[in-house]
């Protein structure tokens, strides 16, 4: 497979305006550590670096990073990127040993299409998406890819099932489980008798608040008592008859008059 030799330049730390005049000139702020040695800020150029990106290998690319007279072996460590246009702001490199091992993080691909869902309407989990393997630098794979073609409902992909090349080794347990094919849920409409069920079982409403207008006319009528016959002073209900004064009562009209008159 073809080197992919990147070319960048060192720069001193800068602030965010000379950052900022920085990127107007279509080059991105990275730094390089790893490996013993002091890291290193640097300069590259954004065309270069996404072609890079972008490569057969994708992220796990091996880079010879070219700065001045000295060639590092690297890989891409960290990318940050606008939140809105995807720009990218600044990268990470990693050196590495080409005879020591390394970790790495490998995207999982589906391929080919799952009888289970073109022809029974299954649906397809895709459960894990990106395994970790540990090799040399130079055998990281781009992806690892998972054929479907052959999984009805009910079946699945575990890790084991995965073909891992030469000299990689898969750091995950061997019986999970990385695609699954399972039957779709089906939803039935409720028949007549459960929705006449369902309404039966409705608890009544009680009525809080204020008594609406109307009602509160008659609550009222309904309360308010007449005065109690025979207290002084209670007016007798109209076109009702006085009552009679007790048997040897003087009349009012007789009132006591006022001495000496």
């Amino acid at each position: 497979m073809k080197e992919l030799v990147l070319e960048a330049e060192k720069r001193e730390l800068s602030t965010k305006g000379t950052v900022k005049e920085m990127r107007r000139k279509g080059r991105v702020p990275g730094v390089v550590y790893g490996n013993k040695e002091e890291p290193v800020t640097l300069s590259l150029d954004e065309k270069s670096l996404q072609k890079a990106i972008h490569s057969e290998r994708g992220r796990n690319a091996l880079i010879t990073l070219q700065i001045a007279n000295t060639a590092n072996p690297v890989l891409i460590k960290e990318i940050q990127r606008d939140a809105i246009t995807r720009a990218i702001l600044h990268v990470d490199f990693h050196r590495v040993s080409l005879k020591q091992k390394v970790e790495a993080a490998v995207p999982v691909h589906v391929k080919g299409e799952a009888p289970g869902v073109k022809l029974s309407g299954g649906v397809l989990e895709h459960l894990v998406r990106e395994v970790r393997v540990r090799c040399l630098p130079s055998d990281i794979p781009a992806a690892l890819d998972a054929d479907v073609s052959a999984l009805q409902i009910g079946s699945a992909i575990k890790a084991r099932d995965l073909k891992i090349p030469a000299g990689v080794e898969l750091l995950l347990d061997l019986e999970a489980m990385i695609i699954n094919i399972v039957a779709p849920t089906i939803l039935e409409e409720p028949t007549a008798e459960a929705a006449a069920t369902a309404t039966a079982a409705e608890p009544e409403v009680i009525k809080k608040g204020k008594v609406e207008e109307g009602e509160e006319g008659l609550v009222a009528g309904a309360t308010a008592k007449a005065p109690a016959a025979g207290k002084p002073g209670a007016a007798p209900a109209a076109g009702a008859k006085a009552s009679a004064p007790a048997a040897g009562a003087k009349p009012a009209s007789e009132a006591k008059k006022p001495e000496g008159k």
